[in-house]
């Protein structure tokens, strides 16, 4: 039985087991087998380790310290399979930045000031750069707050979480084809797709295509993700992210269907009228409905809402000062971009809540370099 120190973390709509670096190392074995039996992959219930079953409860973040001079943390987010034991480490988790900069603070692997605290952090599977400012007064690492997130009652530490320079992450370009528009076959024949690399890749598709009106409910919602499913793998394809001959991956691109502003009710039956928000979205997460949106994601979509001819661009109600609010199953969630250096793409920032749940000693069944 393998014992490693963890921390639970809930960041935004996410809970996320954080890990420190040299700990997994001290274990012994690779990471994928070291998750995989803690988290009791193989089965779709996880019932005999610590993921929740579900998408946004199986994720897990390995964190270190970083020698870079503009970088606090450096971190591998892994999205750790349920009913499939498979770790896909491939993409990035807004929320679980969002839980690896608290982690930072309380385990003060940055230098806390004494007003707010910001955690420059560095994703080392996408590349991507964050940033995670924190309250911190008379530096101080707070435990609880009041900062509260759509697709959650609980309240939390704020996080102004913050990405820097989005635009190309993983394909070198905003727009990997150089296209605003292409053309994707699904299983019932040729769409309309916009693909966008910012925070994630993403492939974005009109609601309307698949009969819908991007406010449906997530078991509405449900009947498009077969369809969704196939077309993320040609978008894969056409991005670039993938060869024919590699494995299907169910985390890159993120996929979702976008669709003009309408009144809609919540998943908890909160009415939000349809000039409360500029664009309605919904997404994929691995197999199932996101149940309010990924960070990544809606940094994908505030890119290409800003680009003339994405599906994004199109639909969305446009506004003067960056900002783009969006209908998500769970509620409004907000992102800004703000003007960055000259040659970067803006910023975009998102207002976060973040609280520790437990620290705990992990005892893994680990039988021969495998999952027991």
């Amino acid at each position: 039985m393998l014992r490693v120190q963890g921390e639970m973390i809930r960041g935004g709509t996410s809970k996320c087991w954080i890990f420190d670096h040299h700990d997994v190392v001290a274990t012994g074995v690779d990471a994928d087998t070291l998750l995989l039996a803690a988290y009791n992959a193989a089965d779709p219930r996880q019932i005999d380790g610590v993921g929740g079953a579900s998408s946004t409860t199986s994720k897990a973040a390995i964190v270190r310290t970083s020698t870079k001079p503009d970088v606090d943390v450096e971190y591998a987010f892994a999205q750790v399979g349920i009913g499939d034991a498979r770790v896909e480490w491939t993409s990035n988790c807004g929320n679980c930045a969002t839980a690896v900069a608290l982690y930072a603070v309380h385990h003060q692997l940055v230098p806390l000031a004494p007003e707010s605290t910001t955690v420059r952090m560095l994703n080392i599977n996408t590349g991507a750069r964050l940033s995670g400012t924190i309250p911190t007064p008379g530096r101080t690492a707070p435990d609880a707050g009041t900062a509260r997130v759509p697709g959650t009652a609980a309240p939390g530490v704020p996080v102004l979480l913050g990405f820097e320079d989005p635009a190309g992450t993983s394909t070198g370009r905003a727009l990997p084809t150089g296209h605003a528009l292409d053309t994707l076959t699904g299983p019932t024949g040729t769409v309309e797709a916009s693909l966008v690399d910012a925070g994630a890749p993403a492939a974005l598709f009109e609601a309307k295509a698949f009969g819908l009106d991007g406010t449906e409910s997530l078991a509405d919602f449900a009947t498009a993700v077969p369809a969704l499913t196939v077309l993320r793998r040609q978008a894969a394809l056409a991005m670039g992210l993938v060869k024919e001959s590699d494995p299907v991956s169910h985390a890159v691109p993120k996929v979702g269907v976008v669709a003009r502003p309408v009144t809609y009710r919540t998943t908890d039956g909160t009415l939000v009228p349809q000039d409360a928000y500029d664009l309605a979205v919904r997404m994929v997460s691995m197999h199932a409905p996101h149940p309010a949106i990924g960070l990544t994601s809606a940094v994908a979509l505030a890119t290409a809402a800003a680009i003339p001819g994405t599906l994004a661009h199109r639909v969305a109600r446009q506004t003067a000062d960056g900002t783009l609010r969006l209908g998500t199953p769970a509620g409004v969630i907000t992102a800004r971009a703000v003007p960055a250096k000259q040659g970067a793409s803006p910023t975009v920032l998102l207002h976060r809540a973040a609280r520790r749940i437990a620290r705990a000693e992990l005892l893994v069944p680990v039988l021969e370099g495998r999952p027991a």
